[in-house]
């Protein structure tokens, strides 16, 4: 039995272990100090340290403050980053689901709890946050076959997605996300004519959300972007971070000019879509289709 989502709580352990090894990387560059340096002092390995940096590994409270002391952190600022560090160590919902989901994915799930702003491009399915659970199923199990991931994971899968999609429904400062789709995607079936007709009715459904912006990329409107899917998310006190998938695993970009380059490929790829209006019309005429 799944534990409690508890997505009302926006505080994200990703996002925090990631905002902790940030930080104490600045405070080693301060020091003037390797990887290689801070490792010899601890007697660790310098890729130790860089797990640290890079959130790819959770600290124990004796390795933060054994990095504090060495870079001479005052007692006020150790205390907060101590904080911080309790707060990483917490568990997060998605968590209960690593066993069965790529890592990179539930990194995702975590990212998206304290997320502020989304832009998601989606040439080829619905975006798994507008997904209904139909549609998702079939689009879990249209890929089963090629990655083979245990039968089991299938409804692991379908579940997390399901979970995740809180975020957008949330009274408390819901995700605002703005998601351009090509044509192709109301037009490519997963599951038959009723998975295809509820899914492309909730999208009518959660278009009506004021958190919720849905354009369509016609098939004769030009392509200014040829690339494939990717999820551009903002944070009120982090950088911002894009997300891509592939068949095979996902990746993160974090790198400040690249990131930029995705959001100048998004507003390139808005502005040759259909407005909302115009969108929301294209997708009811599309569920005629699946009758």
């Amino acid at each position: 039995m799944r534990r409690s989502t508890g997505l009302s709580d926006r505080g994200s352990p990703t996002v925090r272990r990631r905002r902790l090894g940030q930080e104490l990387r600045r405070l080693r560059e301060r020091a003037e100090l390797t990887g290689d340096q801070v490792a010899a002092q601890l007697g660790w390995s310098a890729a130790k340290v860089s797990r640290i940096e890079t959130a790819k590994t959770s600290p124990r409270k004796a390795d933060v403050e054994a990095l504090l002391e060495t870079y001479e952190v005052d007692s006020g600022q150790r205390q907060e980053l101590l904080d911080l560090h309790q707060d990483a160590a917490r568990k997060g919902w998605w968590e209960d689901y690593q066993s069965s989901l790529p890592h990179e994915y539930t990194t995702l799930l975590g990212l998206e709890v304290e997320a502020t702003f989304a832009r998601n491009w989606e040439p080829q399915v619905v975006p798994g946050l507008l997904q209904t659970e139909d549609y998702a199923l079939e689009v879990v199990k249209a890929v089963q076959p090629i990655t083979r991931f245990a039968q089991g994971g299938v409804r692991s899968r379908v579940e997390a997605r399901m979970a995740r999609q809180q975020i957008i429904l949330r009274e408390d400062e819901p995700l605002t996300l703005w998601v351009v789709l090509d044509e192709s995607v109301l037009l490519r079936g997963f599951g038959g004519g009723a998975v295809m007709r509820g899914q492309l009715g909730r999208l009518l459904t959660v278009s009506r959300l004021p958190n919720i912006r849905i354009q369509v990329l016609p098939l004769d409107a030009g392509h200014p972007v040829n690339t494939g899917s990717f999820l551009h998310l903002k944070f009120p006190e982090f950088h911002d971070v894009v997300y891509l998938e592939s068949l095979f695993g996902a990746r993160f970009v974090e790198e400040e000019e690249t990131v930029y380059g995705y959001e100048i490929a998004f507003d390139r790829l808005q502005a040759e879509a259909l407005d909302v209006d115009a969108s929301r019309e294209l997708i009811r005429k599309s569920i005629e289709r699946w009758k």
